[in-house]
């Protein structure tokens, strides 16, 4: 059941309000020292002693973050050849932003409830990784609602399947559902196909993995990687300052939690992403604080965030926004300047992602111009945003690729997962297709037919 949100949840201690003054702010972020929170503050409301945003002032901000992104990566912007296959919606946490899920009770064989969502047998997920594959996709990223019939693996199951309060575990067994989801190790393993790199298990679903366990976060994330899980997204982690958490997702992990699940990933030899979520009910300053807990995190585990990932909120569809708790999400001057103050803040990762998905295709490009220097992947298949109300699509295709990098000026580069590999692709030597995947060749993921039926409408 989903918690009504009253005035007083969004009385918050943090506000953006601070002693510092943007120009010290903006010459501190000019000569790349390392930015404090009441400078990302100042950069990311141009100035508390403004209202509003200043245009002048943003442009100067942008104009830094530019300059820093040329000197930290060049002119490449990078994108991977990926598939999302998300196992299932199925998820009882109840988070106010989200409209992936769909109520768990209404995939149990008895729900009288017809559910319009799904969930994906291992064979299933193998499936369709494997026909990703052979068109060529290197990546395969997957992130799940919270399934009460998921474990971590058999041992797992028969821990819960024991345990004496199952219901204050979020557990019952497979048999209640129209469709089993398998364990999560099934899972990695159904997806782990001819070497594509995995892309999955969530600090949340981390969590969900060990619960009803005295298991710890490198037990369960060792046994992932032994499925063949590759790395870790850290998405789940929204805003990292829990009086937001509190609001908008009080049912998931808290921030601190959300932290030692990502560091437990990478002590077992995990790589990992960050990602912010953004525009809802949080401010600046928490924003600010958010940046401050990803750079330190990316500290203490020696670099293994190879790229934050800035996800606007998108409210339509949305409980925030049914519920009238928000009016909208954030402005494109918002969007802007969280790119920019990322790249600016973020000293030690390297890479910083533009979503063509939360922002379109035009707008998607102009971040290549504020900051960031990543632009997604192919996708095939992407869930989450468009049930949240999202307008842009489903599938970008390496001409479209080429032809949008190529346009702003800069040079389209093929990456794998972990940056590790790339290939520059010359605009005059079509055709265009991955080359780096276990069976790419170089040709189109889509044929001409299969590209048509995709639905991908146009920008605003």
């Amino acid at each position: 059941m989903e918690r009504p949100v009253t005035e007083a949840d969004l009385t918050f201690e943090h506000v953006p309000e601070t002693d510092q003054s943007f120009e010290n702010a903006l010459a501190n972020a000019r000569a790349g020292d390392r930015l404090t929170v009441d400078d990302a503050i100042e950069l990311l409301t141009t100035g508390t002693d403004v209202e509003g945003i200043d245009r002048t002032r943003k442009e100067q901000v942008l104009e830094a973050a530019d300059r820093r992104r040329a000197e930290v990566v060049g002119d490449e912007v990078t994108f991977v050849a990926n598939i999302n296959n998300n196992v299932t919606t199925a998820c009882n946490v109840g988070c106010l932003f989200c409209n992936f899920k769909d109520a768990a009770h209404t995939f149990e064989r008895d729900s009288e409830v017809e559910t319009a969502g799904f969930t994906k047998t291992p064979a299933e997920s193998r499936e369709i990784v494997a026909d990703a594959v052979e068109r060529g996709v290197y990546e395969v990223t997957s992130v799940s609602g919270l399934h009460p019939a998921f474990a971590l693996d058999a041992e797992h199951r028969e821990i819960l399947e024991t345990h004496p309060e199952p219901k204050a575990v979020n557990y019952k067994p497979p048999e209640r559902y129209a469709t089993d989801p398998g364990t999560y190790a099934e899972q990695m393993d159904a997806m782990s196909v001819d070497d594509v790199h995995v892309h999955s298990m969530t600090p949340e679903e981390g969590y969900h993995a060990r619960r009803g366990t005295d298991w710890s976060y490198e037990e369960v994330y060792g046994r992932l990687k032994e499925a063949g899980l590759d790395t870790v997204p850290g998405t789940a982690a929204e805003i990292l300052v829990d009086e937001v958490r509190d609001v908008i997702c009080p049912g998931k992990i808290g921030t601190d939690d959300w932290l030692e699940a990502m560091e437990a990933a990478a002590s077992v030899g995990l790589g990992l992403t960050a990602t912010i979520m953004y525009g809802h009910v949080d401010n600046e300053a928490h924003r600010a604080m958010h940046l401050k807990r990803v750079r330190d995190l990316q500290e203490r585990v020696d670099g293994a965030i190879t790229e934050f990932v800035p996800l606007s909120f998108i409210h339509q569809n949305t409980p925030l926004f049914e519920h009238d708790v928000v009016s909208g999400g954030a402005s494109i001057d918002e969007d802007e300047l969280m790119i920019a103050v990322a790249r600016l803040f973020l000293d030690n990762i390297d890479h910083v992602q533009s979503s063509w998905v939360k922002y379109g295709d035009e707008q998607g490009l102009k971040m290549l111009s504020c900051g960031a220097d990543d632009f997604m992947g192919t996708i095939l298949s992407e869930e989450i945003t468009t049930r949240a109300g999202g307008e842009h699509g489903e599938f970008r295709s390496f001409d479209d690729y080429v032809e949008m990098i190529s346009s702003v000026g800069r040079v389209p580069v093929e990456r794998s997962t972990d940056y590790e590999t790339r290939r520059v692709i010359d605009p005059d030597d079509p055709p265009f297709g991955p080359q780096l995947g276990p069976k790419a060749d170089g040709t189109p993921l889509l044929d001409a037919d299969e590209r048509a039926e995709q639905t991908v409408p146009a920008d605003d």
